[in-house]
């Protein structure tokens, strides 16, 4: 797994907060661990691809089996605190239930020489955010590709009975093949562990652009749908380039959150079709109740959307119908020759312009001599009758 250090908001939690690391000292220490023989046993570090509050992430050689896998490894300031390392290792232990394509895959998770580190698949590409960050706005079919991918791993997930609670583009990685993998555990949990939720009740986890409502008010009831208001919110900074929410700082950011209306994606880009943008809407919905009622269900709204943006493309961008007509066979049934088809000559002439009607023919002179003959004696049999 490659991935990109966090920003100061990536992540808002009630936890009390780290001291400061410097990611080049821990590199170092780490380094020298190696050089005294210390390292961790049964992989090769490569080299340091990202740091963040929480750990740091190398690429590394699992030496058994000749692969290139991804280490994260918490820093040793936190080893003391045990609600850090229960949080670690709980992230390990959910992803080890998960296997899925869209999923990144955990291989193992450890303690060694006072590191506690965790192996997991190592993904080359790009988060969706380094994207973001450099000003791209994703086309409605590529978000709506991207979305499909995350939503089939959130279906996944949610049938093990685990939920994320932080889907965001930090937290998605796109390979060079387009390939979409949700990553980033830390904050997972079995939805219906009872224990957990007594002793979560009333604190915030979650990263504040991307947070649902529930979240924010520290409910007890959260569930699979906190999933796809973050994915809804990371859908929509997609397709529009913004966030839903945003302001002066975290806090101003998660009250509107909970209290302001969303402005609908079509206002910043009117290119976005209908359907894309009442998937959305229903997704970011303050209500848990007002958003879809499974994942499946979600994923069929954008499977259909999908579908619909494909059917109204052009055809020339439909493979097998591009130059589809040269390859027809000349003896081929077709539409008779306009001269011969007396529907289409009749509609022609009804809809022809006045400067296109034929003219009218001239009368000829003995016939019209007659008619004016007997017009005239019409009109002297009603003077005789008066």
């Amino acid at each position: 797994m490659k991935k990109k250090s966090d920003s100061p908001e990536a992540s808002a939690t009630p936890m009390k907060a780290p001291e400061p690391i410097v990611a080049d000292d821990q590199s170092s220490q780490l380094a020298d661990a190696e050089r005294q023989g210390r390292q961790i046993p049964g992989y090769q570090i490569l080299a340091k691809i990202g740091a963040g509050a929480m750990a740091v992430v190398f690429k590394a050689r699992q030496i058994s089996l000749d692969r290139i896998v991804a280490i994260k490894v918490m820093p040793k300031k936190l080893s003391a605190d045990p609600e850090y390392v229960e949080r670690f290792y709980r992230e390990g232990q959910a992803a080890a239930k998960l296997n899925h394509a869209n999923i990144v895959q955990a291989f193992d998770v450890g303690q060694a020489h006072g590191y506690h580190y965790f192996v997991m698949e190592y993904v080359e590409g790009k988060t969706v955010y380094e994207e973001l960050a450099a000003g791209k706005v994703f086309s409605e079919a590529r978000a709506l590709d991207i979305a499909i991918q995350i939503a089939q791993a959130l279906v996944h997930a949610h049938e093990l009975g685990l939920i994320h609670r932080d889907v965001k583009p930090k937290n998605i990685m796109i390979t060079p093949d387009g390939v979409a993998k949700l990553m980033d555990m830390g904050l997972a949990r079995v939805a219906d562990d009872a224990k957990a939720i007594a002793a979560e009740a009333g604190r915030l986890f979650g990263t504040p652009y991307y947070i649902s409502p529930e979240q924010i008010l520290g409910r007890g009831d959260v569930d699979f749908r906190c999933d796809i208001y973050g994915l809804g919110a990371t859908l929509y900074h997609m397709i529009t380039g913004r966030v839903p929410f945003d302001g002066k700082d975290s806090k101003e950011v998660m009250i509107r959150h909970v209290r302001q209306e969303l402005v609908s994606p079509e206002r910043y880009n009117l290119d976005l079709s209908f359907g894309i943008c009442k998937v959305v809407r229903k997704m970011l919905a303050k209500a848990p109740a007002d958003r879809h009622g499974s994942t499946q269900e979600l994923l069929e709204d954008l499977q259909s959307v999908d579908f619909l943006l494909e059917a109204e493309a052009p055809t020339d961008d439909i493979p097998g119908l591009s130059g589809l007509a040269q390859h027809i066979a000349p003896d081929a049934p077709g539409p008779k020759p306009a001269s011969t088809n007396r529907a289409s000559q009749a509609t022609t002439d009804i809809t022809s312009t006045p400067d296109q009607a034929k003219p009218i023919k001239k009368l000829p002179l003995p016939l019209l001599i007659a008619l004016a003959a007997s017009v005239l004696l019409n009109i002297l049999l009603l003077l005789l009758l008066l």
